[in-house]
């Protein structure tokens, strides 16, 4: 089972999509254990954003995710990453699949409605930026043994 961090963005927060989008990784089967309704501060957006640091869109990028309150997730499942990252969709919400988060409620690559760890080493370090361990609840739910064949010990 994987761990990954999901960031629902501002312009989700505005236009009132945070339960349609978390209702989208729970219907897949994934699990919330832990949730934050928070205002990124500008520390915190540089530093998650550190790799971006330099690139022409990192000032406007900070200034976006600071200007209003998000939803910052962490999601498990088996692949969770990569499930989580197909259910989003391509960065630019005028690319990306229907039936994907992106293709479905966004048109715009900036304005791209939600964030999601792109890799184990990523999920972890953002993981560790935005919840304490103590924040992260792990959980039996009932629909567990409906979502994965658990008859070998393990989800499949």
């Amino acid at each position: 089972m994987q761990t990954t961090l999901i960031i629902i963005k501002p312009d989700a927060v505005q236009r009132c999509l945070m339960g349609r989008i978390i209702s989208r990784f729970e219907e897949k089967g994934l699990q919330v254990i832990g949730a934050k309704f928070i205002k990124i501060s500008q520390e915190l957006a540089a530093q998650h954003y550190r790799e971006h640091q330099g690139k022409k869109f990192y000032d406007s990028l900070l200034r976006f995710m600071t200007k209003s309150p998000v939803l910052v997730l962490a999601i498990r499942g088996k692949t969770a990453i990569e499930v989580c990252r197909n259910i989003i969709g391509a960065t630019s919400g005028r690319k990306a699949a229907p039936g994907t988060i992106r293709g479905d409620l966004g048109m715009s690559a900036t304005f791209n409605l939600v964030h999601g760890s792109d890799s184990l080493e990523s999920a972890q370090r953002e993981i560790e930026l935005f919840f304490k361990p103590e924040e992260i609840i792990e959980y039996g739910r009932a629909r567990d043994e409906w979502g994965y064949d658990l008859s070998t010990g393990a989800p499949e």
